[in-house]
């Protein structure tokens, strides 16, 4: 079930706007996030199986300030099928990356071990 999630956040600056965006799109669930309102102080969300209370109490620590407006369904719009023109539709998923730091030991021979 694909969800729109709309959250009132406060962003003084462009950097402000970034981190907001930044936190949701870190989310497990999410497929897009857009700032709208005239004072780009909306934060528009839409996944699936996004959790909006995790996701509001997440912007309130890194924002301070988060309140959830409104959770609505989004239907998928309807197309018209011609018979002249084959259907094709490609669901592409992003790749999940993780990010591994790996330390290279200046010194192999000393065992702190033992």
């Amino acid at each position: 079930m694909k969800q729109k999630i709309v959250i009132k956040v406060t962003t003084c600056c462009d950097k402000c706007r970034s981190k907001a965006l930044k936190t949701a799109a870190t989310v497990a669930g999410v497929n897009s996030v857009a700032l709208e309102g005239d004072d780009k102080e909306k934060l528009v969300v839409i996944g699936e199986r996004v959790d909006a209370a995790c996701l509001t109490k997440a912007l309130r620590r890194k924002m301070n300030f988060a309140i959830l407006e409104s959770v609505e369904e989004v239907k998928p719009q309807e197309e018209k099928n011609d018979d002249n023109k084959p259907t094709t539709s490609c669901c592409v998923e992003r790749p999940r990356c993780e990010l591994v730091s790996v330390v290279y030991d200046t010194n192999p021979e000393a065992c702190t071990i033992m």
